[in-house]
């Protein structure tokens, strides 16, 4: 089992920025992929931005050049970091972690204002 906590999100201006964060435990090593996605109210959560299992990194084209993914091993933490913040990135953001089996944080919101 892997358990997954998401932090960082709040509400920003429009043009901020916000750092998420996505702590793992549990049964890390058994972990191949991981990701962010995101589900805004009334619409299907889609990917924002991942890492294969090569370890390149994928971006939705809605935020590339705007969010940049990365991780740090020694922490078990996955970071996503928002720059340029749009209204239309508002939406609650998921942390998800993969292996045989599919893992997915509760979620933390994120609110853009214009």
């Amino acid at each position: 089992q892997v358990q997954l906590v998401e932090s960082g999100g709040g509400l920003v201006q429009a043009g901020g920025s916000l750092r998420l964060s996505c702590a793992a435990s549990g049964s890390i090593f058994s972990i191949n992929a991981m990701g962010w996605h995101r589900q805004a109210p009334g619409k299907q959560r889609e990917s924002v931005a991942f890492f294969t299992s090569g370890g390149s990194t994928n971006y939705a084209d809605s935020v590339k050049g705007r969010f940049t993914i990365s991780r740090d091993s020694a922490k078990n933490t996955m970071y996503l970091q928002m720059n340029s913040l749009k209204p239309e990135d508002t939406a609650v953001y998921y942390c998800r972690m993969s292996g045989r089996t599919m893992y997915w944080g509760r979620g933390t919101q994120v609110t853009v204002s214009s």
